[in-house]
């Protein structure tokens, strides 16, 4: 099963995304997209490692999220992966322009194979404005494109507001 948590910045999406995981009462794998560039995010990625429980393995993954998926995928467990908006981040970033669009593609092709469980957390960006700056434009497109594929081939689709989720595709919690 594949499930997408959908949410504004400090919408509740990640707690949400933790809860369901844990009520399933299958073995967690934590795959984090975050790198901490600065005192701000890392504080950030302090505060959600404190809310998580002990015995969830953390894998830290910043660019090759598919491959990543493929080493730890196994059959009967969780992997929760948050969060996508910040991998997208990391290979707009990156040196090799292509990165974003191969890393993408892979990604979409895994996901449907993998035995494991998934549960993906990404920030609804296109909820505000246009940006002004070219990159983050790029970004809100790049982001809503996979937002968009991700929609089709997940089982369950959340949008959370103030910490309550809203059903988009799939049956209800």
């Amino acid at each position: 099963m594949i499930q997408l948590i959908l949410g504004g910045a400090r919408s509740g999406k990640s707690r949400l995304a933790e809860q369901t995981a844990a009520s399933a009462h299958l073995p967690v794998s934590y795959v984090a997209t975050a790198q901490a560039w600065d005192d701000e995010m890392q504080a950030r990625i302090e505060h959600h490692q404190a809310q998580r429980p002990v015995e969830w393995p953390l894998i830290e993954e910043p660019l090759h999220l598919a491959e990543r998926l493929q080493r730890i995928d196994q059959a009967g467990q969780i992997i929760l992966v948050d969060c996508l908006t910040l991998w997208m981040s990391n290979l707009l970033m990156h040196e090799d322009a292509q990165l974003q669009a191969d890393e993408c593609a892979k990604l979409l092709q895994v996901l449907p194979e993998l035995q494991s469980d998934i549960i993906l957390v990404s920030n609804e960006t296109g909820l505000g404005v246009v940006p002004m700056g070219q990159i983050s434009r790029k970004f809100v497109d790049e982001s809503g494109r996979l937002h968009q594929q991700l929609g089709q081939i997940a089982d369950k689709v959340m949008f959370c507001v103030a910490g309550f989720p809203m059903i988009l595709k799939g049956e209800k919690a």
